[in-house]
């Protein structure tokens, strides 16, 4: 468990870091009010998800291997290819209402979320 746990964490600063860097990049490079930058990363995000965790284990992939790169760099990179991915999985058992369910009160209920963080900001400001 503190072996996965240090895997993830190293990944995660590796995939922030990444995320950061791409996104400041894109601010300087292209000028408008579209979020390319996080767009870009949510896209690449979820191409990468999605070729890490279909990589077969054996020759230099192990379950560490795999941890680091979804979990980890992917996880911190951007939350929205954890999502999707954790979607396909859900999708791929059958059970899609189950993934409507959870793709809805995942949207609703985070920007319900974010809306009452800055309400309680404003509220105590």
């Amino acid at each position: 468990m503190i072996k996965g746990f240090i895997i993830v964490g190293i990944g995660s600063f590796l995939g922030g870091g990444l995320r950061y860097l791409f996104s400041q990049f894109l601010k300087i490079s292209i000028l408008g009010s579209f979020p390319l930058g996080t767009f870009l990363v949510n896209v690449l995000g979820c191409f990468l998800i999605g070729v890490f965790s279909s990589l077969p284990e054996g020759h230099g992939i192990n379950a560490s291997t795999k941890l680091l790169l979804t979990t980890g760099l992917c996880g911190g990179f951007t939350t929205f290819s954890t999502f999707i991915y954790e979607n396909a999985s859900i999708i791929k058992e059958d059970n899609y209402s189950f993934a409507l369910m959870y793709i809805c009160l995942s949207f609703v209920l985070g920007f319900l979320a974010l809306l009452a963080g800055r309400e309680l900001v404003l509220f105590f400001k």
